[in-house]
Order: structure tokens, then C-alpha cells, then sequence
């Protein structure tokens, strides 16, 4: 059960799996909560954070000092509720200053019921993470906390991101479309495994109607859209326990219809062409990442939240059973893939976000390859 608790000072503590312990104050709702312990290096683009389903079953730490100064509007979702497990701050703003806040994010936590805390040392907590590695975490405020010696049990017992299978849990139940703005040029059918609202957006600007489908969708419900591409979308969780949308990707790899995933999708991906994925160590999340389009030698500093990666060599032509493939983007932090395409079909992946609502926009472009690829198919 949680509660708000919005002016007061109500104690709380956040427990990691290794025993490291901060104290703080109660931010949002009053109670517990459990989760994989992330940092997000963004200063801005909160909102879009906290409502991106491919947090499901994290807590979030920011690392920049003061968040929640330009409150909560009803513009900037990426879905219809807050995701992440836990949100973590050092500095909240006491009161939010922009002409399209609403409420403050203090009491949208409180509302949808998220347990965050505040007032701890969010940077040492992130180079804690940075050296240890993304780990087990609880947040413990009010009556929560009064049993202070299982606090680090409870933690040890709660599930590790490693062989989650989450997306159906964040994916519409429901097929639903996204109608193209102005002309109609394109159908896309999009597999939903965690999708973002302003991925369907980007789309629809470039005349694409877009069919959202349910993460369980078969390569029949596909291909029963008609369409003139497929995209894979985001989400939370192990791509290795994805077996379903690798099997449906490898149904249209098969057909060699144009082909797009971003972030799990692009996991899906590499899984399909035969390559593994592996869990990073405290993976890449935030908004200021740079990555290189190797098909250009282009630098794109990119929007990422991703913590597991492709297994595939970057320096060689790979031969897959759909063709020849290679590495085309590349993290220039650490030389994780950021993205894949295949050289004899119409395919291809990143693992970041392209569609970024909060910025940087470097990497738009994508979606303009995504339709020459279904404008050539078509010709």
C-alpha cells in the first residue's frame, strides 16, 4: 500500500542487493518497491523517462542534481502511465516553473502510486553502479522501513532482470491504428513490445498508417495488415526469452518485406540472424550518447535506455541465413552495437531511440530510410 505524503519529511531508505544502503527522504508515494537499480544521465525529457515502458520493473536514478523544475504536463507521455518501479532524485524542485506544467511531479509519482526517495547523493549512488553494475534494488519509506533488518533479504529475494519476459506485460492488449498525417503513402505493421507514442508519430508524419499490434501477434496477424513494412518496436525485459517475436521477425525476414527495429527490436533482431545478446554491465540510458552510422561515418549523439546488447562482430561481414549482414552503428563510449542491417534484403535495426520526444533529434533520418526502403520495394 503507498501513500502521498506531499511537504512532509517522512524517512526513507534504499537498499542495494550488495548491502550498500542510502537514506533520504520520501519522494512521491509513501510505502516499498523493488526493481533493477538504473541511472539515466538525461537532464531533461523526465516525462518521457518515467512513461516509457521499457523501464518496466526498474528504478531510475538521475544523476543530474534537480529534476522535476518544469513539472508535469499532458503533452509529453509516451504511454498512458508512469513504468518505472522506483524513481530516485537528489534535488526536487519545490516548486515547477513552465507555462505547460499541471501538476507537480512530485504528485504524479504520489498519484499513480510510485515509491521514489530523495535527498541522497544520486552521483555517488551512479559510481556505485558504474563499478559494481546494475543491480537488485528496494526503496523503503514510512512504516516500510520499521523492520530495518530484512530490509536486505527482502531485496535478495526479489527477480533479476536476467530471463524476464516482460513485454507482453507492457504491450497493448488490443490492435489499434495510428492514422498517416495528410497523405497516405505507406502500411506498416508494428509489433508492440513496449512501444513509445511518438515512435507511431514519427511514422504517421511521413504518410505511414501505422497498425499497432499486441507483442503475442503471429506472423498471420502480420501479415494481415497488408503491409508495406514491419516494424519492431522497444521494450523491457530479456531478449532471450523472446522466442515469439523472434519467430514472427524470422517469418518476414522469409518474405523480405522492408524491416525496422529499434531497441528490443533491434535484440530481436540480432537473435533472428543468429547472433546473441548479453547483459551489459550497467547498461546505456540517457539522452547524450554517441554513436557512429558506419554507413555514412556520420556521429549522432543519441537518446539510449537499453540494458542488453547484440553479440555480433564489428569488423565482419557476417553470412546469416537471410543473407549477409554487418554492424552499421556503434556506440563510441564502448563499441556496443547500436544497430544492425542485413545487405542482401530490406532490414535493418538500432538499439537506440530514434524518436526521442525529449531530444536530440540526430537520428530521425531512420525513419526517412525506412521509407526509401519500402519505396524501392514497391518500385
Amino acid at each position: 500500500m503507498t501513500t502521498s505524503t506531499r511537504g512532509t519529511k517522512v524517512p526513507a531508505v534504499l537498499v542495494l542487493e550488495d548491502g550498500r544502503t542510502f537514506r533520504g527522504r520520501a519522494y512521491g508515494a509513501v510505502g516499498e518497491t523493488f526493481g533493477e537499480a538504473v541511472f539515466s544521465t538525461g537532464m531533461t525529457g523526465y516525462q518521457e523517462t518515467l512513461t516509457d515502458p521499457s523501464y518496466h520493473r526498474q528504478v531510475v536514478v538521475m544523476t543530474a542534481p534537480h529534476v522535476g523544475n518544469t513539472g508535469v504536463n499532458d503533452e509529453d507521455p509516451e504511454s498512458k502511465k508512469i513504468w518505472v518501479s522506483g524513481y530516485v532524485v537528489r534535488d526536487p524542485a519545490r516548486v515547477p516553473s513552465s507555462w505547460r506544467s499541471r501538476r507537480t511531479l512530485d504528485d504524479e509519482l504520489a498519484a499513480q502510486g510510485v515509491v521514489g526517495i530523495s535527498g541522497i547523493d544520486t552521483r555517488a549512488l551512479t559510481r556505485h553502479l558504474r563499478e559494481r553494475g546494475a543491480m537488485r534494488v528496494g526503496i523503503f519509506s514510512g512504516e516500510a522501513i520499521a523492520d530495518d533488518a530484512s530490509l536486505l533479504a527482502r531485496v535478495q529475494d526479489a527477480p533479476r532482470m536476467e530471463g524476464a519476459d516482460l513485454a507482453a506485460e507492457v504491450a497493448t492488449k488490443e490492435a489499434y491504428v495510428v492514422p498517416a498525417i495528410g497523405e497516405k503513402k505507406f502500411t506498416v505493421a508494428a509489433v508492440d513490445l513496449g512501444i513509445k507514442g511518438m515512435t507511431p508519430h514519427r511514422m504517421a508524419e511521413r504518410g505511414i498508417e501505422v497498425h499497432v499490434l499486441p507483442a503475442t501477434a503471429t506472423a498471420d496477424d502480420v501479415y494481415a495488415v497488408d503491409p508495406d513494412g514491419v516494424f519492431f518496436s522497444n521494450g523491457p525485459g530479456d531478449p532471450a526469452t523472446a522466442d515469439g517475436p523472434v519467430s514472427v521477425m524470422r517469418a518476414v525476414l522469409e518474405r523480405g518485406t522492408p524491416l525496422f527495429g529499434i531497441c528490443f527490436g533491434n535484440q530481436i533482431l540480432g537473435r533472428a540472424l543468429g547472433f546473441g545478446t548479453y547483459k551489459l554491465k550497467y547498461g546505456h540510458r540517457g539522452i547524450n550518447q554517441p554513436v557512429q552510422d558506419r554507413t555514412t561515418g556520420k556521429v549522432e549523439v543519441t537518446a539510449h535506455n537499453h540494458g542488453f546488447a547484440v553479440d555480433a562482430p564489428l569488423d565482419t561481414v557476417s553470412d546469416t541465413p537471410y543473407g549477409r549482414a554487418e554492424v552499421s552503428h556503434v556506440c563510441l563510449n564502448d563499441n556496443v552495437v547500436e544497430g544492425l542491417q542485413l545487405l542482401d534484403q530490406p532490414a535493418f535495426s538500432v538499439q537506440y531511440h530514434p524518436e526521442a520526444a525529449a531530444g536530440p533529434h540526430d537520428a530521425a533520418y531512420l525513419f526517412d530510410r525506412f521509407v526509401s526502403l519500402m519505396e524501392a520495394e514497391r518500385a
